[in-house]
């Protein structure tokens, strides 16, 4: 309830569970029940809101004008289903909860999830609910106001390797050159000996045209690094490097800099704590923001320990496959954890494009027509559109199709 009517449509609430107050409020009101009390407006509820616990439901999804649902109601209710059970199944990511089958790093598979194989994720159900649902109360009750949601685009970059070919050391650079000449991998010899010998820009150094691409067209942009020691997934160079921590700061200067968690921090609370002093100590600011890499999530484990090392927002819930909305929804929303029965004090902002889904559409045109069909579904409900990018994809010394992309989305006006 607090979710919906106050982070969606930005509508105070009263709850109540004592029928005589109920009864003798004079304003606008609505019951959430089995059977309504008189003829107010009234939602039947499913049983799942007043559960514990975890249990494996039987899902049915259904059309409601043009819009999937499910949950449905009898005739008695204003709306064909309980929006406020479904709203909640999709934000607390219930299912993943449910015994499923990860992938190679651990995540939970887009196609095991609902939306997934109904076809709607890429749809933001949440929103269109609430809004739906207010229409219905402005119907019964005029005097309502009408809720002023605003659409708001966030870039976030990911920098999980500052450089592409400088400061990688004698090691490194000797055997990036064995692999580029034992495959006949020519062009990249040359690029990597012209950026060494001062020639050539590092393509991965990206940092002043995003500043001033976002700083052209009035965007803020969030940017989360990787300072994590060196391992088989994480390959950025050494940060005692005095190099790592001048361009971090240089970044921080201009827009807001937050923490890359690493990938094997992902199951080590303390490794996450040090990674987060560590930046702290770059910037000389807090860290309250995190993304984990390979956007790797464990609900609710990943939750806790972001809550336990002091983070209270986190930018990864999406699909690294698929474009669309993991949670059903564009809105921030708090994460409510269903082992314990609580609500956790760290912001989720779902994530509805990140550029390694992609690749899957094959040309540029068709992933741009995808990124600005996905735009305009979040635009229509005044929702926010958060799109992950990484400095190893972006390159502003020769061409390049994400780049291109990139471009066109931080340029692009409601």
């Amino acid at each position: 309830m607090k979710h919906i009517f106050k982070r969606m449509l930005h509508t105070d609430v009263d709850l109540t569970t004592r029928v005589e107050d109920f009864i003798a409020h004079s304003g606008p009101k609505m019951s959430y029940a089995k059977q309504p009390l008189q003829s107010e407006f009234f939602i039947r509820s499913n049983d799942l809101l007043f559960d514990d616990g975890i249990s494996d439901i039987e899902i049915k999804v259904s059309d409601w004008e043009g819009v999937p649902c499910f949950f449905p109601c009898t005739e008695k209710s204003v709306l064909p289903f309980d929006i406020f059970a479904a709203s909640f199944y999709l934000i607390s990511r219930y299912e993943e909860y449910l015994p499923h089958v990860k992938d190679e790093h651990g995540r939970y598979p887009s196609e095991e999830s609902l939306a997934g194989r109904n076809g709607f994720l890429e749809t933001p159900v949440v929103d269109i609910w609430a809004l739906r649902l207010w229409a219905a109360l402005q119907e019964r009750f005029p005097e309502m106001n009408a809720p002023k949601r605003s659409f708001r685009f966030t870039p976030i970059v990911d920098v999980p390797v500052l450089f592409r070919y400088r400061k990688k050391g004698i090691l490194r650079t000797l055997g990036g050159t064995f692999v580029d000449l034992s495959k006949f991998r020519f062009r990249e010899f040359f690029r990597r000996y012209a950026v060494l010998l001062g020639i050539k820009p590092d393509p991965n150094n990206v940092f002043d045209e995003l500043t001033a691409l976002h700083k052209r067209n009035n965007v803020e942009a969030l940017y989360f690094f990787l300072l994590a020691d060196y391992s088989h997934y994480d390959k950025n160079i050494s940060v005692y490097k005095p190099v790592v921590k001048t361009l971090v700061k240089s970044v921080a200067d201009y827009s807001i800099v937050s923490l890359l968690a690493s990938y094997r921090s992902f199951s080590d609370l303390d490794l996450l704590k040090k990674e987060r002093r560590r930046l702290i100590n770059f910037i000389n600011r807090p860290v309250k923001r995190v993304r984990h890499r390979f956007n790797r999530i464990q609900i609710p484990e990943t939750y806790r320990a972001v809550v336990e090392a002091e983070f209270n927002e986190d930018y990864t819930m999406g699909y690294s496959d698929r474009v669309g909305f993991r949670a059903g929804t564009c809105t921030p929303f708090y994460f409510y954890d269903i082992s314990f029965e609580e609500q956790l004090p760290v912001l989720i902002n779902p994530v509805a494009v990140i550029y390694s889904a992609l690749y899957q559409y094959q040309n540029i045109k068709r992933a741009r027509e995808k990124m600005k069909s996905i735009r305009k579904e979040i635009s229509e409900v005044g929702g926010d559109f958060n799109i992950v990018f990484s400095n190893e994809v972006l390159n502003f010394t020769e061409y390049n199709s994400m780049t291109s992309l990139y471009q066109e989305m931080v340029s692009e006006t409601e």
